[in-house]
């Protein structure tokens, strides 16, 4: 697959659209449902998706209202706006829809989109893939050992926003970057363009005083929210930025005893990709912000 706006499931092309703030990807919805129902004529396809979304609408459902409009790429090569959703939404849509295809698709949206959903039944099979593949990676025991509990600590706190009113995607990656942003100085956007990285996670390509200083931000964050029974999202910025400068004030101190930043350009890119991603920069790219 040469396009990453486009995937693959047997002969049928998906379009989908990666959001970098929130590290999700959208797929159309219209192209899902030909898979289903196994139609290669689109506008029947469309159709179809009307006629369900009106009656999920009757039922109440919020699998339509969890929709994106998205502008997604058509046959003529013009982009128009598209309902588009995560993969999340859409194992609820699926299973709206009577297919056989429905247990394969889902398969493959774990696969190519939301690795998670596999996991949701079982959380301790998310944990041993992802040892397994840090581990194939050539990561140390150590630095496992820190991520592994960096990912407690965050799970810790998004089961905290949670159960106070903290809902929509957007809003935990809002709270995420401000978080990140007290702490490290430079907001996870940038950090990830410090390193080289595109679609990878961060987390997966942190030192490990950067695993280690993001852990003590948001553990920071869980405790002082939990202090003032944070709610929402006013309280829960406010509780974020005082965590992240705790961290920041540890980093600070770091740094001036060690001479060095602890935000890091290194990554465990494979060489192969890290040279690519260079020569794609421009050659004023050391000019630019």
């Amino acid at each position: 697959m040469t396009d990453k706006s486009l995937a693959i499931f047997e002969n049928y092309k998906i379009r989908r659209h990666y959001d970098e703030q929130t590290e999700t990807w959208y797929f159309s919805v219209v192209d899902i449902l030909q898979v289903l129902i196994q139609q290669s004529d689109y506008q029947t396809a469309r159709k179809y998706w009307n006629k369900l979304k009106e009656r999920l609408k009757k039922e109440g459902s919020e699998s339509v209202t969890n929709c994106h409009q998205l502008k997604m790429e058509a046959a003529d090569g013009k982009k128009y706006l598209t309902d588009a959703a995560d993969p999340k939404t859409l194992l609820r849509l699926i299973q709206s829809v009577p297919s056989p295809k429905a247990e394969p698709i889902k398969l493959w949206l774990a696969k190519v989109g939301y690795e998670r959903i596999q996991d949701m039944s079982d959380p301790a099979r998310s944990l041993d893939r992802a040892r397994e593949y840090w581990q194939q990676h050539g990561r140390s025991k150590k630095w496992i050992q820190q991520r592994m509990m960096g990912q407690e600590t965050r799970n810790k706190l998004t089961d905290y926003w949670k159960d106070h009113e903290i809902i929509r995607e957007d809003e935990f990656a809002a709270l995420t970057n401000i978080i990140h942003q007290e702490w490290s100085g430079v907001s996870v956007k940038k950090h990830k363009e410090i390193k080289n990285l595109k679609t990878q996670n961060l987390r997966d390509h942190m030192s490990e005083a950067e695993l280690i200083f993001t852990a003590l931000a948001e553990l920071s964050t869980r405790q002082i929210a939990e202090s003032v029974n944070a709610t929402g999202m006013v309280e829960n910025a406010d509780a974020g930025e005082k965590g992240g400068k705790i961290a920041k004030k540890a980093r600070l101190e770091l740094e001036s005893k060690t001479g060095k930043s602890v935000v890091t350009s290194e990554n465990y890119l494979p060489p192969a990709k890290k040279q690519r991603q260079i020569k794609q920069k421009p050659d004023n790219s050391e000019d630019e912000e």
